[in-house]
């Protein structure tokens, strides 16, 4: 049996990355869930301890493979797509990207972004819960604003004020309107997180944290019930706790950060959310949000420094939305839609539909004049390399005896029929 879960987790610190695969691996393990399914993929440094983590994967019986920077190289060139190299930044967490690659090359069905500050907590299954989300059937509470952006802490907003990173400072202040329809097709599991809150440096230093953190804290008591962000609604998406379809790899690329011209950093998983949600929306599935929960102990560093990464990209995140919001596409692709309204009930859309989609928003970054925009090239940027991205992806050729064609029943393995309910029990 091949793995059909691909678990990626970017890490440059040695004790943490250990300590993290060793708690997600107890946690399946705990709830009976099948880690013959799971193959670990550590993307690091060649600073960092690889013989150790290596060993760490043989010590725990898991499949999995650790890539430094000359072992990135080394397989992009097995590949043929060497050439395309520079898709993958160096030390950033946007590095994740190279996960995508070696995922949609080995055929993996699904894959899970974990971060290595990140644990799941004991009562969730935690991977069970992600696949079953993503085989999720039935109505789920859709989640929209008059903002058309969906906070992602919005079920007790009123008590804690807090909005995540990547939304918009336009956006805060909406009104919230939700109601109950079929899910559709779920394509991303965004779990969300208890301990510190995913904020940015703004709103960490307007908590009054000098440390990156955040004094105001959450807990499981903070959500409710799993949610969707409504069609024509954004939502920022965190990669720290996400599973999604191997078919949205095409619109998902993690996108380039920290090494640029423009020294723009932080927006890698929030900004591709977006271009994310655009392509969910026009194929007609959907992106939920909720569980699993994990808690995220993220360690104390300088508020400052990351403001620094942010501050280049805070104009361009209140308006890059508006430009991929106002993309459609210029004829169906496999089964999409050209209006927005969807795919015809009972068609289910594949990589083709996605890449469609991000190919139409990577051409109009790459042409566009966002001059009047601090960093606006930096857009231009994006573009071209989302078009990068889309032909080293047509030039990835499958690995023979790649273990799945996407078809795969996400809910396979699940330790218990209850697993879809919409809270864990503790056991």
């Amino acid at each position: 049996m091949h793995p059909d879960v691909c678990v990626v987790l970017p890490t440059v610190r040695d004790d943490e990355a250990r300590d993290c695969v060793r708690a997600y691996a107890d946690n399946a393990r705990r709830h009976g869930f099948d880690t013959d399914r799971l193959e670990f993929l550590l993307v690091t440094e060649s600073f960092c301890d690889v013989a150790g983590m290596e060993q760490l994967l043989e010590e725990t019986g898991l499949a999995g493979r650790v890539f430094d920077g000359p072992a990135r190289e080394a397989w992009l060139a097995e590949q043929g797509v060497d050439d395309h190299a520079a898709l993958i930044p160096e030390a950033s967490h946007a590095q994740t990207s190279f996960g995508l690659l070696y995922l949609w090359a080995n055929g993996h069905d699904y894959g899970v972004f974990v971060d290595d500050d990140t644990r799941p907590l004991p009562e969730w299954n935690y991977f069970g819960r992600h696949l079953a989300n993503l085989g999720h059937e039935g109505s789920v509470t859709h989640v929209g604003s008059d903002e058309s952006w969906v906070n992602v802490l919005w079920q007790n907003q009123a008590d804690h004020g807090l909005y995540p990173r990547g939304y918009p400072y336009g956006a805060m202040g909406e009104t919230v309107r939700t109601s109950d329809r079929p899910a559709g097709r779920v394509v991303a599991s965004q779990g969300l997180w208890t301990n510190v809150p995913d904020l940015d440096a703004v709103r960490i230093l307007g908590d009054g944290d000098l440390q990156g953190q955040a004094r105001t804290r959450l807990t499981a008591d903070d959500y409710g019930d799993d949610f969707v962000a409504a069609p024509g609604n954004y939502l920022t998406v965190c990669s720290m706790n996400l599973a999604f379809r191997r078919d949205v790899v095409p619109a998902f690329y993690q996108l380039p950060m920290d090494d640029n011209d423009w020294g723009v950093g932080r927006f890698d998983d929030i900004w591709s959310g977006v271009i994310l949600k655009r392509a969910a929306d026009l194929a007609g599935d959907a992106v939920l949000s909720g569980g699993p929960l994990c808690r995220h102990d993220k360690a104390p560093r300088p508020t400052f420094d990351d403001l620094t990464a942010e501050a280049p990209g805070l104009q361009l995140n209140e308006y890059l939305w508006t430009v991929v919001d106002d993309v459609a596409v210029d004829r169906p692709a496999d089964g999409l839609s050209e209006d927005g309204d969807g795919v015809d009930e009972g068609t289910a859309p594949g990589p083709d539909a996605y890449a469609a989609v991000a190919r139409a928003i990577a051409d109009r970054l790459a042409t566009g004049d966002f001059s009047s925009w601090t960093n606006g090239a930096f857009l231009n940027h994006v573009g071209e390399t989302t078009l990068d991205w889309l032909d080293c992806l047509d030039a990835l050729a499958p690995i023979d005896a790649a273990p799945g064609t996407g078809t795969a029943d996400p809910t396979e393995g699940r330790a218990d029929a209850g697993l879809a309910g919409a809270r864990p029990t503790d056991d």
